[in-house]
């Protein structure tokens, strides 16, 4: 995206749709708001599978549903509140369904062992369902190998940040911070004592002012205050397990008589492994909506609503940072001809995310509006399980303003800004891969 430069602004044509006015831009996409007339060009979006459009349908519907009864009710926190729900009952009750038919798979891989000693062959199978057991059972989550990590001491002014959104949004802060290259954030937990970690996206960071990255800050930490059933373990552990189950029991291709017949024998389990999991993944939907619109009112809480608002807005731009860092890292590769010294390299380290920042920023508001009702129309969510952009969007800015009781000033900005150049230039440079590399 580039700055939409005067003459560029002035230029106007009639709407062959309504008549009205409309500015034409060689930037940004021409659109009518009056009759919406070329509000959405860009083709269909892909044919994702059918689970994949059943889970969108089901987060449209839940979100939807989950919208009205918050501006009915003026707050999402009054929204679902009398206890668990007969979903999240059966949820839990399916998952300790999968996870019996895992300790019962144990219980019988320790009978063959113990009972069947004296045999050659019932230990042998024992020690092979105690291997596929051991592949099945949900393990806890591990920080990734391949990404930088930052812990208290690396980054001190980000997780005092951290920590000061967290008390605002009722909850305690995080035991790491994972960065990479993109357009989102998110929070989970790792370890078998459970730590938490957040994974911070610099894409979506850079375009995002300091009381929008508060409110990105509440809205993730907001998970750990409200809870969320489909991030429990039990049933986060279901639903992995079932994964692996489904994945096991692939058919493989039938190049001979030995295949068609396995294939014959894992139909039924491969399928009553797939309903449980669609199964379990509608019966826990409604829940992780409720969760993502409590999350959203703590980003309000922590960063103000009009920061949470925008926050919200930037996530429709992910295609235009994604194109922007792809264009500009292929050029600097381009333009790299291996005679470049340090100090060149890391000034086009710094540049590639300080222009993604200004290109960002000269996006007009007529094209995140254009944005907005595109999201309406398609239903756009960050992924599957979150309630429609637009709903989240409306809510909040429906409900009562909230100022911010957390103020990202230009000292702390500065700060943290310092304590992330060392990852944003390696993240840069794993973008660009000069050319004498």
């Amino acid at each position: 995206m580039e700055t939409v430069d005067e003459a560029d602004a002035q230029q106007v044509r009639q709407c062959p749709g309504c008549g009205a006015a409309v500015s034409v831009s060689t930037r940004f996409v021409s659109w009518c708001a009056a009759c919406d007339w070329n509000v959405d060009p860009s083709a269909p979006d892909p044919n994702r599978g059918r689970l994949a459009m059943f889970r969108r349908r089901l987060a449209m519907r839940h979100g939807q549903q989950l919208a009205e009864e918050i501006e009915r009710s003026g707050q999402a926190a009054a929204v679902g509140r009398g206890g668990p729900g007969r979903s999240t009952v059966l949820a839990f009750g399916v998952a300790l369904l999968v996870h019996s038919v895992t300790g019962g798979l144990l219980l019988a891989a320790g009978a063959l062992i113990i009972a069947g000693w004296h045999t050659r062959i019932l230990p042998i199978l024992g020690f092979v369902l105690l291997a596929v057991v051991a592949a099945l059972l949900p393990r806890p989550g591990r920080l990734p190998r391949h990404a930088p990590v930052l812990h208290r001491a690396d980054a001190p002014r980000l997780f005092e940040l951290i920590d000061e959104v967290a008390a605002a949004v009722g909850t305690t802060g995080v035991h790491a911070v994972v960065v990479d290259a993109a357009h989102n954030a998110g929070v989970s937990a790792y370890g078998i004592r459970g730590r938490r970690v957040m994974c911070l996206g610099v894409p979506l960071w850079e375009v995002l002012s300091p009381q929008e990255r508060v409110a990105l800050l509440g809205h993730e930490l907001g998970h750990f205050a409200n809870g969320d059933v489909r991030s429990a373990f039990v049933t986060h552990g279901a639903l992995r397990t079932l994964a692996h189950w489904y994945s096991f029991l692939v058919p493989h291709p039938a190049v001979s008589l030995a295949h068609l017949c396995a294939n014959a024998l894992v139909f039924l389990p491969r399928w009553a492994v797939y309903g449980l999991f669609v199964l379990l993944d509608a019966l826990t939907m409604q829940a992780s909506q409720r969760a993502e619109y409590l999350a959203d009112a703590g980003a309000a809480r922590a960063g103000s609503t009009a920061a949470a608002v925008t926050m919200l807005d930037r996530l429709l731009i992910g295609d235009a940072v994604e194109a922007h860092l792809r264009h500009e890292s292929m050029a600097a590769t381009r333009a790299d001809g291996g005679s470049r010294g340090r100090e060149a390299r890391e000034a086009i380290e710094r540049e590639l995310w300080e222009g993604l920042a200004a290109r960002i920023g000269s996006i007009p508001e007529t094209e995140y509006e254009r944005r907005r009702r595109v999201s309406a129309r398609r239903g756009h969510s960050v992924d599957d399980t979150h309630p429609p952009t637009h709903l989240r969007r409306r809510c909040l800015a429906a409900a009562e303003p909230q100022p911010a009781r957390v103020v990202c000033d230009a000292s702390r900005t500065q700060s943290i800004a310092a304590e992330l150049a060392p990852v944003r230039a390696w993240l840069a440079r794993g973008l660009i891969r000069y050319n004498a590399d």
